[in-house]
């Protein structure tokens, strides 16, 4: 393969999907969104729902796969757009 031919080939491959939503979120993990998107450390979204720590984190690595996002700065976002904030 020539030079030419193999930039010609890297500029036809299609380019991945962007991230999906894998599921819908559930009860749990819209209200763990909607405090992270708040702010609120896992410690204060335990304390805040009654859960363990370790289970808002499960929360919020559930969420960030749903969403499709990889920080909770995005899940602020992604949840702004659903919902602006304020508004429950």
């Amino acid at each position: 393969m020539t030079e030419e031919e193999a930039i010609e080939f890297a500029l036809t491959m299609e380019k991945p999907a962007p991230a999906q939503p894998s599921a819908p979120l559930t009860r749990h993990e819209e209200e763990v969104a909607k405090l992270v998107a708040r702010g609120f450390t896992n410690r204060r979204i335990a304390s805040e729902l009654f859960l363990s720590e370790r289970t808002v984190h499960r929360h919020v690595s559930n969420v960030l796969k749903k969403l499709g996002v990889t920080s909770r700065e995005q899940i602020g976002a992604k949840m702004a757009e659903r919902q602006p904030l304020g508004t429950d």
